[in-house]
């Protein structure tokens, strides 16, 4: 599984890369710039909860003690939130950068680009677009209306990348899909 994974991973960030070039000057992501990873559910399918889980064994241990402690602190927030909903800070985020970067979910690698989600009928933007990034300057916060002609015509969704064509190439199937504290909760 793992082998076929890191496999569809490689051809779909070489996807990505050429979405994110075609959108390029709408985006302003950068080395730093952590802010859709600093309040989300982040979503993830079984088989990126796996491939993530490489990512963490590989970490030097004073980096895992972090991400424990973070895990630790983030179980605890949620059974305290009374919302249904329940948003918090990627528990492998520590100073600003993924320590898991290589091996991150696809909502994480999808982040920042907009996208016409075919499901649900309607365009798709970053949050950031609220703190006047990504996006910011051709969407009208009053009317909700992204001034642009270019939206990419691929739907980014997790349950739709995980059931395309490539995903099918490599084996990849979707399977359940949760927020990922409640993986690492499971473990």
């Amino acid at each position: 599984m793992y082998k076929n994974y890191s496999e569809f991973i490689k051809e779909f960030d070489k996807v990505l890369e050429l979405l994110f070039s075609s959108q390029k000057k709408y985006i302003k992501c950068k080395k730093g710039c952590s802010g859709c990873c600093s309040k989300g559910e982040y979503p993830f399918s079984q088989a990126e909860f796996a491939y993530l889980t490489y990512g963490y064994i590989n970490l030097p241990d004073e980096i895992k003690k972090i991400v424990q402690n973070n895990v630790k602190n983030i179980i605890k927030e949620k059974a305290e939130n009374k919302n249904e909903r329940f948003e918090y800070t990627c528990p492998f985020l520590i100073n600003n950068e993924c320590c898991v970067y290589e091996y991150r979910g696809i909502v994480c690698r999808t982040f920042g680009v907009c996208y016409y989600d075919d499901k649900e009928g309607y365009v798709r933007l970053p949050d950031c677009v609220f703190d006047g990034l990504n996006y910011s300057e051709f969407f009208d916060k009053e009317t909700n209306i992204l001034n642009i002609k270019d939206v990419p015509m691929v739907n980014l969704r997790i349950d739709r990348v995980l059931d395309s064509e490539l995903a099918k190439k490599y084996n990849i199937s979707c399977g359940e899909i949760r927020p990922l504290i409640d993986w690492i909760a499971e473990k």
